[in-house]
């Protein structure tokens, strides 16, 4: 049966140190200041012999834009937890002969490969980071104002004004992480997922006999045959009622939302896997109706204590719509199989 949204106080005591003690931290909120463009020149030439030269004031520099960088090397938002204020540094005014002033200097915040920048009032996507080095500007500086010089004309030769530079930006923005996996585990606590992800792979995650053991996502790359390789993502466990914020699932299952394949983990002891499978894409459909476009397997694990012939009856009652596998991560048995699903189903076009 689905374990239900309470959780005994010892648990739960061990959850909240666990969650306030982890590294992992996936949602950062920052005040985004970009720099004020420098202010143009207001500027005559003047030389021996020339004491009434036209005007030659240079352009203001921009401000420091506020950017974001991809980085291959960060998995977290740690970094940026206690970065509460970010600013962009002013550009320069400008100067005599025509001389421009320098641009502020840019801030880059180095950021995880999955990383999307939301405006933190309207909840809008404003950019997303998914390769390594990729720079976006996160928010525009203020352009530098022309100096005088662009303003002369045959009528006035000798213009009294230049622009100011342009304002910068001041912008609260969000910052959330969305892990980038080939295969993401979706299942109950304790249906097996940490077990199945230490198997296939080099993760070490904690595996524990009770509810939210993972309590912050964990990625293992899967190795295949001929040197190939999958990355697989294991979440931690969704229960009944995550998508209205029960349990630990609402605040993790958008790391699923970027995953090609969604492999259901559902425990051969379960009295009805179907309807445990079902549970389960009801949430996600609540949480986001798009995750059921993806490419969907199932998982029956701990199926070490099952005989061919009550695996063969099971296999009648489970869903139709989704190719499934029985698996035991503690006897490898199945895993094989289960690898070979996921790489053909990873390279089917459809």
């Amino acid at each position: 049966m689905p374990i239900k949204a309470y959780l005994c106080p010892l648990i739960e005591t061990k959850i909240v140190k666990k969650l306030a003690s982890s590294n992992f931290i996936d949602y950062v909120k920052i005040c985004c200041r970009s720099g004020s463009g420098g202010a143009g020149s207001h500027h005559y030439f003047r030389a021996k012999g020339v004491p009434n030269g036209g005007p030659d004031g240079g352009d203001g520099g921009r401000g420091g834009h506020i950017i974001l960088r991809g980085n291959t090397q960060l998995w977290t938002l740690l970094h940026l937890k206690y970065k509460k204020h970010v600013n962009g540094t002013p550009g320069e005014k400008g100067g005599e002969n025509r001389m421009h002033g320098a641009d502020g200097e840019d801030i880059i915040l180095e950021v995880p490969i999955g990383t999307i920048a939301r405006d933190a009032e309207t909840g809008e996507m404003m950019k997303e980071i998914t390769e390594d080095g990729q720079e976006v500007i996160l928010v525009k500086a203020g352009r530098g104002g022309l100096g005088n010089d662009h303003f002369k004309n045959s009528v006035n030769q000798a213009p009294e004004y230049a622009q100011p530079g342009e304002p910068g930006i001041e912008q609260w923005v969000v910052l959330e992480l969305k892990i980038l996996a080939d295969v993401g585990l979706v299942g109950f606590p304790n249906a097996g997922k940490s077990t199945l992800l230490s198997k296939v792979s080099a993760a070490k995650p904690e595996i524990a006999d009770y509810p939210f053991t993972t309590l912050v996502p964990n990625l293992g790359v899967v190795s295949y045959r001929n040197y190939k390789s999958f990355v697989m993502a294991d979440i931690p466990g969704i229960i009944e009622g995550a998508a209205e914020g029960k349990g630990l699932g609402l605040r993790f299952l958008r790391h699923i939302e970027r995953n090609s394949i969604l492999l259901f983990v559902v425990a051969a002891d379960n009295i009805d896997i179907k309807k445990e499978y079902n549970i389960l894409v009801k949430e996600l459909k609540k949480y986001n109706p798009e995750l059921l476009d993806k490419k969907r397997l199932l998982a029956v694990s701990k199926s070490d204590n099952l005989d061919d012939e009550l695996m063969t009856a099971m296999k009648k009652k489970l869903p139709k719509d989704v190719p499934a596998v029985f698996i035991s991560s503690h006897t490898g048995f199945g895993l094989t199989e289960l690898k070979d699903l996921i790489w053909t189903t990873l390279n089917r076009k459809d």
